[in-house]
C-alpha cells in the first residue's frame, strides 16, 4: 500500500469517529457513544459498568486528542486525523490499540450479557450503535469471531479494531 493510498484509507475511518457528523472528532462523539451503548444494553451510567465505560470513552478521546489534536482546539479535524494517523500510528498500530483498550474494555463488559464472552447478536447491536450500516453489522460480527467459537473476546475485538483503523503499509 503506498502513501497516497494509505492516507486515502485512513481518511474513510473518520467519519466512523466523527459519530455526530459535524466534521470533527471531538470529546462529545465519544461520550455519546458511551450513552447510546449503555441505553441499548439497558445499562444505567451510575453503574459500574456506566462509569467504566465513559471513563473509557474519555481515555480515548484523551489518547486521540494526544496524537492528533495539533492546534489544541480540543476537536480533530479530518485532516489532523489523517497527519495523527499517518505520522504517529503508521509505525506503531499498537498505539493505537492502547488508547482503544479502556473503551473497548468497558464496552465487552456492558455487552456481555451473560458473562460468557460477547455474542455475535451483542456485538451486531454494538457496531450498529456505532454506526456501522445495519446491513454489514451482522458480517463484521462473524468476521471478529476468529476461532468461530460463537463468543467475541476482547483481544479478538482489540485486533480487529487495530487492523481495521491503522493497518500499516506493507513493504
Amino acid at each position: 500500500m503506498d502513501s497516497a493510498e494509505y492516507e486515502r484509507k485512513i481518511a474513510s475511518r473518520f467519519a466512523a469517529f466523527d459519530q455526530d457528523g459535524n466534521g470533527f472528532i471531538d470529546r462529545e462523539d465519544f461520550s455519546g457513544a458511551a450513552a447510546r451503548l449503555l441505553a441499548e444494553f439497558s445499562t444505567t451510567a451510575r453503574s459500574d459498568k456506566g462509569q467504566a465505560l465513559y471513563n473509557g470513552a474519555e481515555a480515548f478521546w484523551q489518547g486521540m486528542a494526544g496524537i492528533a489534536d495539533v492546534d489544541g482546539d480540543q476537536r480533530v479535524s479530518r485532516q489532523e486525523f489523517i497527519t495523527g494517523a499517518v505520522k504517529r500510528l503508521r509505525d506503531n498500530p499498537q498505539r493505537f490499540t492502547e488508547i482503544a483498550r479502556p473503551f473497548l474494555h468497558a464496552v465487552v463488559a456492558v455487552a456481555d450479557e451473560d458473562g460468557g464472552g460477547v455474542t455475535r447478536s451483542a456485538a451486531e447491536r454494538v457496531l450498529t450503535v456505532l454506526g456501522v450500516d445495519a446491513s454489514l453489522a451482522g458480517e463484521v460480527a462473524r468476521g471478529l469471531d476468529a476461532d468461530d467459537d460463537g463468543r467475541i473476546t476482547e483481544e479478538e475485538i482489540l485486533s480487529a479494531f487495530a487492523g481495521y483503523y491503522v493497518t500499516p503499509e506493507q513493504p
